[in-house]
């Protein structure tokens, strides 16, 4: 087991390669196994194991030892001993039962909240990895976007000196490459904050990290599509099975009286002979005692109990109801997303479509200007317009798809499904 963690952990350190390259999987394994949020949820599973045995060791006998010397006047109310053997246990008891049903309970919904959490930690992973590919394509477009409108801007300019163009109209040109560049700044600000996110969660350097955009996997859309039914994340799952292990706890309380208990005891001691315990005890020379048995009991009134068993009930019939309002809340958000989907994936295809007109209109317009055709001239003016709408436009396609898959990506998360989809990737290079 041992060999095989190292093996595991040697693999995912080696997926940062000393250049800090990291593929979309790697990235993701990187930060599942960094992830605080993880090893808090790990360490609420082994605690929740604990609490298991903790219920179980209550049916193995305890065992104490004790003793003791001292001095006594007059008849003693105990036989005095040098040193006591004792032990304890549960034998039988329905609200240990019950506990012990709980505890199993509550181990379940730690490892359920554990796989909720990771799928959170994959989601963000791979979300963060997509919107870094799509921040630096922009902002690289964007970069020569402000490249082509400054020298629009500068044509402009000759044109107001030949007056065949108005100052005003330079001033909408100069104010639109200052947009252009603004639109720049934000997305290379929007690229650093995302790779200081993405480096934070893999735990590889910032100033090496690099990921590499042709490993990021297309999602099919079958694998996006929901149905009538949806399978329950495991944090409904999670938040169900604490409801179950409160409304065992509450059953265990409210079984509590007129329940027989019954326990087994067993003990041992040396009677001190340094005490004049033969004064007043006719110990026929017997210096051990010992005794061992069960006991049954019968509780019949305790109001304690009684309190305490209608606050358990309250407490489960409350945790209930607020599961029907996550149900219901995640039931309608799923539903608002799945419908939202093909909504998002035609937008990201109209935007790719109006790209591939741009680069058209861009070829058409360049083709013009290099040869005569007896039409309208075609000016510099025209070209360098072209140049900006299409990289505009390259810039819309690179929001609407990046939209698209984050949605799908969430979808998939909310679905329970994620987990499932990344285990089924390539790894990098892997052929098809």
């Amino acid at each position: 087991m041992a060999a095989a963690l190292v093996w595991v952990v040697a693999c995912l350190w080696s997926a940062a390669r000393a250049d800090g390259q990291v593929s979309f999987q790697d990235a993701i394994a990187l930060a599942v196994r960094n992830s605080p949020r993880m090893k808090a949820a790990e360490n609420d599973v082994a605690k929740a194991e604990f609490g298991v045995a903790v219920v179980k060791d209550l049916y193995i006998p305890s065992v104490t030892i004790g003793g003791g010397a001292g001095y006594s006047y007059g008849i003693t109310l105990t036989v005095p001993t040098i040193f006591t053997v004792s032990a304890q246990s549960v034998v039988f008891g329905f609200r240990q039962r019950y506990d012990l049903k709980a505890a199993h309970a509550d181990l379940k919904a730690a490892r359920l909240a554990l796989g909720e959490i990771k799928q959170q930690v994959e989601e963000d992973a791979a979300i963060t990895y997509l919107s870094l590919d799509a921040a630096q394509s922009t902002a690289g477009a964007l970069d020569e976007q402000y490249d082509v409108a400054m020298k629009l801007a500068a044509i402009m300019k000759d044109r107001l000196g030949a007056h065949l163009e108005s100052e005003l109209e330079v001033m909408k040109y100069r104010r639109g490459a200052l947009q252009i560049r603004l639109g720049e700044m934000q997305a290379a600000d929007n690229a650093e904050d995302l790779r200081g996110h993405l480096s934070q969660i893999t735990g590889i350097p910032v100033t090496e990290l690099k990921i590499e955009p042709e490993t990021i996997p297309r999602i099919a859309a079958e694998s996006a599509e929901g149905g009538e039914a949806y399978p329950e994340t495991p944090g409904i799952k999670a938040a169900a099975m604490t409801d179950k292990a409160k409304a065992l706890r509450a059953k265990g309380d409210a079984d509590y009286m007129w329940r027989p208990q019954i326990g087994f005891g067993a003990s041992y001691g040396r009677v001190s002979p340094i005490q004049n315990v033969t004064e007043f005890y006719n110990l026929n020379g017997i210096y051990n005692t010992y005794s061992v048995g069960v006991s049954v009991q019968f509780p019949i009134l305790d109001m304690v109990r009684r309190a305490a068993a209608k606050e358990s009930k309250l407490d489960t019939e409350r945790s209930l109801m607020d599961l029907a309002i996550l149900r219901s809340d995640e039931s309608a958000g799923r539903h608002k997303m799945a419908r939202s989907l093909p909504e998002l994936a035609t937008k990201a295809e109209l935007a790719d479509v109006d790209y591939e007109i741009a680069q058209d209109e861009l070829s058409d317009t360049l083709a013009h200007s290099q040869h005569a055709t007896g039409g309208t001239p075609v000016t510099e003016k025209d070209v360098e317009n072209a140049r900006i709408e299409e990289r505009a436009k390259y810039v819309e396609m690179l929001d609407a798809k990046l939209t698209a898959r984050k949605s799908q990506i969430t979808f998939l998360r909310l679905t329970g499904r994620l987990d499932a989809w990344l285990s089924g990737l390539k790894a990098p290079g892997t052929p098809n």
